[in-house]
């Protein structure tokens, strides 16, 4: 079966000896960096989208399939392979190389995420074991797990304010919590062997940790979601100033 809806983007940061898994038919970014890793794993990018700082191999090749950034832009180069992936009609997203290296795009990719979330997309990022999602007026199903005890699952406000906020089916059960961005009462939960566990927000965009071995959750939406992830932005920023003068 193909999967024409999920698209796997691949950026500069750290991999950790993990696997990338490329769905059949699924939709294959490269971003800046992330042609190094692409090119090592034999994986051929339908898009490559960057400034190409971070790119250590030799250049892409121009053409329609390249999308050069300048350095000094408004988008990071991560965010412009998303609008990419989601302007080809894909709304799940795993992200690799999105983790690890610098901190303030770990928090960027982060944030990006709850993004996807508030556009009824879902991302997953993949990195150290570990993967990061969000989820916003809505719910996350994990089927029955085979996760050993001792690795964790976290549960994080990204708004001011989320209500509703139940966990049910892991170590410790929340029901009909209220959390903030600035009061952490999620972190270092466990799933239960052999048991399914729900992780569900009534209004608010959480932001979900759990291990890689952990199923992927099905993903549901209490209701439809608009707008988009906006337009392709290729230009220099309008906001930047020389500095030195």
């Amino acid at each position: 079966m193909t999967d024409a809806t999920t698209c796997v983007i691949f950026g500069a940061g750290e991999y950790y000896d993990e696997t990338p898994i490329v769905p059949n038919g699924a939709f294959v970014v490269a971003a800046d960096g992330g042609l190094d890793h692409t090119r090592a794993l034999g994986i051929d990018a339908d898009v490559i989208v960057g400034d190409f700082d971070s790119l250590n191999g030799r250049m892409p090749r121009t053409g329609d399939r390249t999308i050069a950034l300048p350095p000094e832009k408004d988008d990071p180069d991560m965010l412009s392979a998303l609008k990419i992936g989601w302007s080809h009609g894909a709304s799940t997203f795993h992200i690799y190389g999105a983790l690890g290296g610098r901190v303030d795009h770990t928090i960027s990719n982060i944030q990006l995420t709850a993004l996807l979330a508030q556009r009824g997309g879902t991302g997953f990022l993949h990195g150290d074991g570990t993967i990061i999602t969000a989820i916003c007026d809505g719910e996350l199903a994990f089927p029955e797990n085979r996760v050993r005890p001792g690795r964790m699952v976290s549960v994080f406000s990204h708004s001011d304010i989320s209500t509703g906020v139940n966990e049910t089916g892991l170590k410790y059960e929340l029901t009909d919590a209220t959390m903030s961005s600035i009061h952490v009462n999620g972190v270092s939960n466990e799933f239960l062997h052999g048991n399914p566990a729900r992780i569900a927000v009534a209004h608010g965009t959480l932001i979900v940790t759990f291990p890689v071995e952990a199923p992927i959750p099905v993903v549901t939406r209490r209701h439809s979601f608009t707008g988009d992830l906006g337009a392709l932005d290729t230009s220099v920023s309008s906001a930047l100033h020389d500095g030195t003068r």
